[in-house]
């Protein structure tokens, strides 16, 4: 029979570039939608609540038209669906028009990440400024906490689960999963103390919170928050790599290696950790994401100015507005690393490209 005639790599090449944009398309329009329902469920909850916040805002002994304005001017007046109504229509808008006179009242609590788009989480009255403006401010020092956590993750986890996996039902393995169960135990703020206790106000070590002044002190206090919070991810880290180191070294490319004469080393790392890379890798972005929204414990205990810290401080002044901007925040940090995943999945396994369609 005659051999049936391949197609040209450029072809393939271009096939793959539209899959791939398709895929992209796809799973940008499904993040969309799960950040509008992250947003009006937020909203939902934080404006169902029984109570007035304009109330609270104005104080007991404040007049009735105080509190009807109030809840003008910061939005909260209207059965709770008109005011998800309203927030939802004026979280994604155009700016005016070039040469136009914008309505500065309408666009006051605006932030535009874009020229031509402005977003409007509206104003939080526990802060007194736009939600926007300061998600934008708070939500970089997330970033670098959630970013030091996973590198404590990496170093502690990566490295105690490869151990435990090269050294199974030994001593070291019995040691790092006792460890693990404790680290994924223990409570954030039990461990946040200690730390705090040992370190800064014992050994004079570690700053014992607040962000510092200039690069050196900002530096070292962000070691402490890092791993308390990255305490319970490492013990995660460290079960999954053992798992994966263990069930590489005992398939058949380990035993050949070890057979030909390889190291124990080389063969932990050539086929051990190497093919443990994909899942940890999916943990560790994942992990990213989640971390951003998941540290209200610890900004709390370290006075870190992120947005754990503002979700606080909106939730014990029933602040709906703050309360949805942070949970918005959050939601897109997990969509976009959700994303990332996927596109390191596809880059470490060949295997999966032909899937992303």
């Amino acid at each position: 029979m005659p051999r049936a005639r391949r197609r040209p790599r450029r072809a393939r090449d271009g096939d793959d570039v539209k899959r791939a944009a398709s895929w992209l398309v796809r799973r940008s329009a499904t993040a969309a939608v799960a950040l509008i329902g992250a947003t009006v469920l937020s909203l939902a909850i934080a404006v169902g609540l029984p109570g007035d916040p304009a109330r609270v805002l104005v104080g007991p002994q404040a007049r009735p038209a105080d509190v009807e304005v109030a809840q003008r001017i910061y939005g909260l007046d209207g059965t709770w669906y008109q005011r998800l109504g309203r927030h939802l229509g004026r979280v994604v808008h155009r700016a005016p028009a070039a040469g136009a006179s914008p309505d500065a009242r309408a666009h006051a609590s605006c932030s535009a990440p874009i020229a031509a788009v402005h977003v409007d989480l509206g104003t939080s009255f526990a802060y007194r400024k736009p939600v926007a403006a300061l998600v934008w401010a708070r939500l970089p020092r997330s970033l670098e906490l959630a970013l030091g956590a996973l590198v404590v993750q990496l170093i502690i986890g990566l490295g105690a689960g490869v151990l435990a996996g090269a050294r199974r039902g030994g001593r070291a393995d019995d040691v790092v999963m006792g460890a693990a169960l404790l680290g994924a135990s223990a409570p954030t703020f039990v461990v946040g103390a200690a730390l705090q206790h040992v370190l800064a106000y014992r050994l004079h070590l570690l700053p014992l919170d607040g962000v510092g002044k200039g690069l050196g002190q900002h530096l070292a206090s962000l070691v402490l928050p890092s791993i308390v919070l990255g305490v319970y991810g490492s013990a995660l880290l460290a079960r999954l790599t053992r798992d994966q180191v263990r069930a590489a070294l005992a398939a058949d490319p380990a035993r050949t290696a070890r057979a030909k004469g390889a190291g124990p080393l080389r063969v932990v790392v050539a086929h051990g950790l190497r093919n443990a890379l994909l899942p940890i890798a999916t943990l560790a972005v994942l992990d990213l994401g989640a971390l951003v929204g998941g540290a209200i414990v610890t900004e709390k205990i370290f006075r870190w100015p992120g947005l754990g810290d503002m979700a606080v401080t909106a939730i014990v002044n029933r602040d709906a507005a703050a309360t949805t901007g942070v949970a918005l925040a959050a939601a897109t940090v997990v969509a976009v690393a959700s994303i990332a995943v996927d596109l390191l999945a596809l880059l470490l396994d060949p295997r999966l490209r032909g899937g992303a369609q």
